[in-house]
């Protein structure tokens, strides 16, 4: 007999974003209809860097880099997400043995072929403690789930892991216009509205410069997956363009204490 499939359940449902399915919809749709479409000349983004908070804070900026994919849509039949571990501290990238990820919008199936194929990289490990408490992948989850038709989820928790082993596993996952990448970071934490400001205008230069070498944790919670984007998407020539820089006094929060938060395409 078969053993059940198990699913990873929503964790900050309730908290980041709303766990009723009809207020979860109203919400997301009345984000991306806030965020500003594509050029149509532009191209397809291969990968969207975007932020994790609660939607009240850092979900028009997520939105933001949801409205980049545009057309592109139609194609996406695979998304790689990765974000960094907050509540689990372990060494490498951390793959579920889960079947599905739910969230209060249904569930979205775990490619498991994926999970099979990287899972001889240097660094890749099983680990679904990682994955119970953690927020930087769940909270993509609906706006994914309504802007694709039907796709398959490569979730992956990315702990002290070197760049060299991210780039690896991205480049394993790389595919071609049915595979989209998202990587999940918030930037500087809990420093005053000004502050914050300069310090992620040199953080959103980095990224657009694409120099890893100055990403640090304090910077950009998601250093470590965004080190091996940089460095992968470098490899495959694509370029970075900034789409949203703003912080949590922009949105929802006083500005005495904010986080940064921005949106970019690798394209």
């Amino acid at each position: 007999m078969q053993a059940p499939e198990t699913v990873r359940e929503p964790a900050v449902a309730g908290l980041f974003y709303p766990d009723d399915p009809a207020a979860l919809r109203r919400e997301v749709r009345a984000l991306m209809s806030g965020a500003t479409a594509p050029a149509p000349e532009r191209p397809a983004p291969k990968a969207l860097i975007a932020p994790h908070a609660g939607y009240r804070y850092s979900g028009p900026v997520a939105a933001s880099a949801y409205a980049a994919l545009g057309a592109a849509v139609a194609h996406i039949r695979r998304v790689v997400l990765l974000g960094p571990s907050h509540r689990v501290p372990f060494r490498g990238i951390a793959a579920t043995g889960a079947g599905a990820y739910r969230t209060p919008l249904g569930a979205i199936p775990v490619d498991q072929a994926a999970n099979a194929s990287i899972r001889d990289l240097p660094g890749v490990v099983t680990l679904d403690l990682a994955h119970g408490p953690e927020h930087s992948l769940e909270v993509h989850l609906p706006f994914l789930q309504l802007l694709l038709d039907d796709f398959a989820l490569v979730p992956l928790v990315v702990g002290d892991a070197d760049p060299n082993q991210v780039t690896a596993v991205l480049e394993r996952l790389w595919g071609g216009p049915e595979t989209l990448i998202v990587v999940s970071s918030d930037l500087s934490h809990y420093h005053g509205y000004r502050t914050a400001q300069s310090l992620d205008a040199e953080t959103c230069r980095a990224i657009e410069s694409m120099r890893e070498d100055m990403l640090t944790p304090d910077r950009a919670c998601g250093c470590r997956p965004l080190a091996g984007l940089l460095r992968a998407g470098r490899a495959h020539g694509l370029t970075v363009h900034t789409l949203d820089l703003r912080n949590s006094g922009d949105t929802a929060g006083p500005r005495t204490e904010v986080v940064g938060y921005g949106a970019w395409t690798l394209q």
